[in-house]
């Protein structure tokens, strides 16, 4: 199943009711800021690692500005089988640009 876009306020109210947000850039990418609490599984190691949420939890993918999620949305559904799936629409900058919280980056 292909995940299906949310907006920054909608994915804000599934991460307060409990659900993974999970950060798809990489490594070199977080220096520009990261969702506080969102977990890292950059798009290039996601086959070789586990997706950091349990069968039957919600999760929500965010790269930069979405366009990376809806690149591999198809990807991103497949790894997440068993949980309820969906993407940041506009990514980190969306989510920043609707006044959402953003911490320093690593």
């Amino acid at each position: 199943m292909i995940p299906r876009d949310l907006t920054p306020a909608e994915t804000a109210a599934l991460l307060g009711r409990g659900a993974v947000l999970i950060d798809i850039r990489e490594k070199d990418e977080l220096g520009a800021g990261v969702i506080p609490g969102a977990a890292h599984l950059p798009l290039s190691r996601l086959e070789a690692m586990p997706l950091p949420a349990a069968a039957g939890q919600t999760v929500v993918f965010h790269c930069r500005s979405g366009r990376r999620t809806a690149q591999n949305a198809a990807a991103l559904g497949a790894k997440a089988a068993g949980c309820e799936a969906y993407l940041l629409g506009g990514g980190i900058d969306g989510w920043r640009a609707a006044g959402l919280p953003v911490a320093e980056g690593a």
